[in-house]
Order: structure tokens, then sequence, then C-alpha cells
């Protein structure tokens, strides 16, 4: 029998806390609570959650700062729930290396189905991807550029991942939206733009001159 997934609740406010672990139980996954940044950043370390529910607004240490933490040490997926519904706050949390996010108020049952989406996407094929001197392994989860590996956030992987099934091809904002987020996700316009930014920190030579993952002014983003 396959292991129920583990979710960490990172929320302080208790009613919001309690709906969320009651869902998420409910809908068969094994869920850890933290009530501070702190107390986030030790969870997880030691349980080694599947995916983080990561609420902005926390004592001591902020969301924003818990997220960045975490990527400095894990790739694990975050979903983000704020109260701030601007544009650049959003955005802040796609910059930091969040994968999604969920503005409050929200629905427990969203969330529910948004945290299925995104664990599915951890679910992929066998077979290995070459680009030039880009290799991706959707079983191991492994990005290798140059022959060193180069660690992804699961929205960062999935996005690489889809460019590399059909290199050439050109995708708009809104198909890269829909494969990397999922049909549910309510994604700002740059969303997209923030997770290519971010991508090609990471894999391109000069991430000002882009020479793998190149924009088509207009239309969308292609892979080399």
């Amino acid at each position: 029998m396959a292991r129920a997934r583990c979710i960490l609740i990172v929320e302080d406010e208790p009613k919001t806390a309690a709906a969320v672990d009651m869902y998420l139980r409910h809908g068969g996954f094994r869920t850890q609570l933290a009530r501070s940044g702190g107390e986030a950043l030790a969870r997880a370390r030691d349980d080694k959650p599947d995916l983080i529910i990561l609420d902005l607004m926390l004592p001591g240490l902020d969301g924003l700062a818990v997220c960045k933490a975490l990527r400095v040490r894990s790739a694990v997926p975050i979903i983000m729930l704020t109260a701030r519904s601007t544009e650049d706050d959003k955005l802040a949390g796609l910059e930091l290396g969040a994968d999604d996010y969920v503005t409050k108020p929200f629905s427990p049952r969203e969330l529910v189905a948004r945290v299925r989406v995104v664990l599915r996407r951890l679910e992929p094929p066998d077979d290995k991807l070459v680009s030039g001197d880009l290799t991706l392994d959707p079983r191991s989860r492994e990005v290798v550029v140059r022959g060193a590996p180069v660690a992804l956030t699961a929205a960062e992987f999935r996005l690489v991942e889809t460019l590399m099934r059909s290199p050439g091809r050109v995708f708009s904002r809104d198909e890269l939206m829909t494969r990397v987020l999922g049909e549910a996700s309510d994604g700002l316009d740059r969303t997209i733009d923030v997770h290519i930014k971010n991508v090609r920190k990471k894999i391109e030579l000069d991430r000002a001159h882009p020479t793998r993952i190149v924009t088509v002014f207009g239309l969308g983003y292609k892979l080399v």
C-alpha cells in the first residue's frame, strides 16, 4: 500500500489551520502543523514533508523569509497562502521559488485540489530528456547542465520538462500556465515570466542573453 503523502501546514491562525488540516486528512493525506516560521523550518528539516502549505503572515520569520530559507536546501513543492492580493506581493513569492499560491479567503476543497495537482506532477514517466548538454531525468527528478546537477523547484522542473518534450515549439504563457500550474490556477500574466526568469538563472550561461529558452515576442517561449 502506497505511503500517504505528508503535507506541512504552516499557519498561525487556529481556525484556518484546523480547516485545512481536516480537509487534507479527509483527502487521505498525513499532516504536520507549524505555527511560526522557525517551527516551519525545523519541521521541514526533520519531517521531510512532500509539500508545504505556507502562510505569508507568520510570527517571527514571515512566509517569504521561510520560502527563501527552504529554497537554499530543498526543492519541496510550496503553495503559499496570502491575504495580500496585489500582483507584486504574489510575484514576490514566485521569485523566491514558491510553486503556486492561493489567495485568502479560499475554499479548503480548492486548496486540496491544488495540492493534488502539484503532487501529481511529481509522478513522471520514465524517459530521460536530452538537449545538448542539458539533461532531465523525470524519474529521479534530476537536471544536469554541463555535467553539473541543478536544483529546480517543482514548478521550474515541470516548465523545463514541458519545453524539452517539444523542442522548437512555441508555447504561449497560457499554455505553460496550464501545464505547469494546472487548470485550477488563477495565476497572473507574469507568473510564467517569473518562473522563466528563475530557470534562466540556473541553466543559461548568460541569462541576459539566453540561448536555451528564448522569448518569441508576442507569442511566448520555446526551447532552442
